[in-house]
């Protein structure tokens, strides 16, 4: 049975996808920066063949290998089979002259091969380059149905539209051994979602960040808007894409060991390359990650800022004009987890990590002191509180949730003492999101398969309803962006289903935030949710919890019981 599974999500917020995204064009620009980035790649695959190659010669002439060491006579068989004499071929045959054998492997035309030619490699793209390829179909002498193209081209346009009422929603998935990024359309009013398009991705695709700066576009002013997506994976490379292009082949960026500037392209010289190969490490440095991409997280005033974390205990400052590290930090002593940007301090970053600590660091000042909390397991997820920043939320494995004031920092991590804590969950909290547009509004993921939805507000947090979504195990769980549909919930998880759940239509919610519901939308309705189900997925439906779960008890500090929901059955 296959494997599917979405793990983890983000939101594009409305008015910055393109109207009609267009379609890849592989023109002689994109030709060009594609053969170049490919050139690193194979560049690096030819040395480890040399390498190889050297290896293996220095076995052969230490005597190493030798056949007769085997007991089951199978490698001296073999060797008295190879040692008999070959048949010599006599090239200089008349009959054979003709065939030109001593130059047969040579063709002077084909100059797109992969491989080695006059001592220099050639890109992996090369024979594409051979392929004759028009503008449009009416430039092409092989497509007389004109009338009928135009028909179908307006089609296509009008499937990829994307309407100023419409959200992306972006999912990270793993299909099997595929790993890719989905990205949907989400219309509210039509009750509708959909996929879009999607990307194809390296590896296993582990956080994703939307970012409305156009990373690598020529021609386009870097302070533009724009509608690119940084993704993070098991590799340590991050991978920058276009979300208005679809069918791309190659991301406008990469920000890692092997980018070298590859938003602008720059010409790759052996000198450069011979340095790179010798730097070629898994120690943790200051240039880029070596081990996997854990969490990214953009900065909203500084658009050009991103920061990363990663399984190699470093956070990194990226800049994202020119595709190249700026900083890199290194305050945990275990796999960083979780990053947040903090609204009003723009330069603060807060981080969580592994070794249970919290740090709340100035990027301006890396050797500043730095306020860390502690907590009494491995961090899973941090948020700062959006009304107010002067607080901040930390999710754990062990199920609990914790709220922090930064201005309460202790003198030693083992010391901290939480504004609240709340046993959300049995088992880890996966995620959580904190509602930016309806205060006190809280919703939490577990590995139990259930998403609840909590009431944070002065008095104490209280359970509103804890549902299960049919998703599994729950990897995700975010609040749209825009404040008219700021009651949406994206859900998704182990089945590789994505739901979009519109919190505003359950009966304890509204009355939980009967205040904060939009005008007209007093009374009883029917619960809405939608989405797009996987049908490869490996995982059990019948493992699903009840709904209207009591989640209230186990806190500490805060009110001690919820309003269940009896009343709402799976749609």
């Amino acid at each position: 049975m296959s494997l599917s599974m979405i793990t983890t999500t983000a939101w594009v917020p409305r008015g910055f996808a393109a109207p009609f995204p267009k379609k890849y064009d592989f023109d002689d620009a994109e030709f060009e920066r594609i053969a170049k980035l490919a050139k690193l790649q194979l560049d690096d695959a030819q040395e480890d063949l040399d390498g190889a190659q050297e290896d293996e010669e220095g076995d052969e002439a230490g005597g190493e290998a030798k056949p007769e060491a085997r007991n089951d006579g199978t490698s001296a068989a073999k060797a008295s089979k190879t040692s008999k004499a070959a048949p010599t071929v006599n090239i200089d045959d008349d009959d054979l002259k003709e065939y030109n054998l001593d130059n047969y492997d040579d063709d002077e035309e084909d100059e797109t091969a992969v491989g080695i030619r006059d001592g220099q490699p050639m890109s992996i793209f090369g024979n594409i380059k051979s392929l004759a390829y028009y503008e449009s179909n009416k430039e092409d002498p092989y497509i007389t149905l004109e009338d009928a193209n135009v028909e179908d081209e307006e089609d296509d346009r009008e499937d990829l539209q994307v309407l100023a009422t419409d959200n992306l929603v972006l999912a990270a998935k793993v299909e099997d051994d595929l790993a890719h990024l989905e990205v949907y359309v989400y219309e509210d009013e039509a009750d509708n979602l959909y996929v879009h398009h999607d990307i194809m991705l390296p590896a296993i695709p582990l956080c994703v960040e939307w970012l409305d700066l156009p990373v690598g576009k020529q021609g386009v002013a870097a302070d533009a808007a724009a509608n690119f997506v940084a993704i993070g994976t098991m590799d340590p490379d991050i991978e920058i894409w276009d979300l208005d292009t679809v069918d791309c082949m190659y991301p406008n960026a990469i920000l890692g060991q092997d980018s070298k500037d590859s938003a602008a392209a720059v010409e790759t010289t052996k000198k450069t390359k011979t340095k790179k190969k010798k730097s070629k490490s898994k120690a943790a440095n200051d240039q880029y990650h070596v081990d996997a991409v854990l969490s990214l997280a953009a900065n909203r005033k500084h658009r050009n800022l991103l920061a990363s974390a990663s399984a190699d205990k470093t956070v990194k400052l990226w800049d994202l004009n020119t595709a190249t590290c700026a900083k890199s930090y290194t305050y945990h002593t275990d796999k960083v987890c979780s990053l947040a940007w903090h609204a009003v301090e723009s330069t603060v970053l807060l981080s969580g990590s592994y070794d249970r600590t919290i740090v709340a660091a100035d990027m301006r000042a890396p050797e500043a002191t730095r306020p860390r909390w502690g907590v009494e397991s491995d961090v899973e997820n941090i948020r700062w509180d959006p009304h107010d920043p002067n607080f901040f939320f930390v999710s754990t494995e062990n199920g609990i949730v914790h709220y922090h004031d930064v201005r309460m920092a202790p003198t030693d991590p083992t010391l901290t003492k939480a504004v609240w804590t709340l046993q959300a969950h049995d088992e880890s909290v996966s995620s959580f999101d904190v509602n930016a547009h309806v205060p006190g509004f809280m919703a939490t993921g577990s590995g139990d398969r259930t998403v609840k939805l909590w009431n944070i507000q002065a008095s104490g947090p209280s359970m509103v309803v804890s549902r299960s979504l049919d998703v599994g195990k729950v990897f995700s769980t975010q609040f749209a962006p825009d404040p008219e549909v700021a009651f949406r919930l994206a859900v998704a998880g182990s089945k590789g289903n994505l739901t979009v759940w519109d919190t505003s239509t359950n009966a304890a919610v509204r009355q939980a935030f009967a205040s904060k519901l939009p005008n007209g939308a007093q009374g009883d309705v029917e619960e809405r949710m939608v989405g797009v189900e996987d049908d490869g997925s490996e995982e059990s439906s019948d493992e699903d919890e009840e709904d209207g779960e009591d989640g209230g008890s186990g806190l500490t500090g805060a009110k001690g019981s919820g309003d269940d929901d009896d009343s709402m059955d799976e749609d």
